[in-house]
């Protein structure tokens, strides 16, 4: 239980508003063995909340992949925009608790490793994109998470200090971003890539889901 109410909400989106993960892993196994190799689970752990340049860069050392990280990244991204619609459903409570901070007047915005592109496409999947006051991508930052940029650049682009923000992550790398640049964590950890114990220490804010979330703020007073 927290006391805390934020002024503004920085989202994380893969894993944390939308469960793309498995879907992620769809379009990344597809690029893999179209060039004749196998998945390895721990390069795919390894990447996990990494922005995409970075994971793919990752992926070619890796691999030993010959395309240049531009190319993959056309590649990947094109995979990813075409499952989206149809592969990406949001995770439990995502909607109901955008609507609560819209109801109560609290602004977001999204702070995602991923493209542009992809946000705009999975934000838009969900019809979310009227709530979101801005959607910020790693690729539009120096260092990609777990360094706090982008979750300083959501928090100046919404005039807020990050002290009086609320990040919502899922995964360790964006955990550490966000606790970094000086926000609130709630840590709601996606157990499909990492364990419990992989939290220890950044964030003292663990939630089961976001309905556990909402429920935390029921006290705040956002008027």
């Amino acid at each position: 239980m927290t006391n805390f109410c934020p002024q503004a909400v920085l989202f994380d989106m893969d894993g944390t508003l939308i469960d793309s993960e498995p879907v992620w892993q769809i379009a990344e196994d597809a690029l893999i063995t179209a060039r004749g190799q196998a998945p390895r689970e721990e390069v795919r752990k390894a990447i996990i909340g990494m922005r995409l340049t970075d994971s793919l860069s990752v992926f070619r050392d890796s691999y030993g992949f010959t395309e240049t990280v531009a190319e993959l990244r056309a590649e990947l991204i094109e995979r990813m925009c075409s499952l989206i619609p149809t592969h990406v459903k949001p995770k439990p409570g995502a909607t109901a608790l955008i609507a609560y901070f819209s109801a109560n007047g609290v602004p977001c915005a999204i702070a995602s490793s991923s493209p542009l592109e992809i946000i705009e496409t999975a934000v838009a999947s969900q019809n979310w994109r009227p709530y979101m006051r801005h959607l910020v991508s790693g690729d539009q930052v120096a260092h990609g998470k777990p360094a706090p940029d982008i979750y300083l650049e959501a928090a100046q682009r919404m005039g807020f200090a990050p002290e009086v923000c609320l990040s919502i992550e899922d995964s360790v790398n964006g955990s550490r971003s966000a606790v970094a640049a000086g926000t609130v964590c709630y840590i709601v950890p996606d157990l499909s890539h990492s364990t419990l114990d992989q939290f220890d220490g950044i964030s003292p804010h663990m939630f089961s889901d976001l309905h556990a979330v909402q429920r935390s703020l029921e006290h705040c007073d956002f008027g």
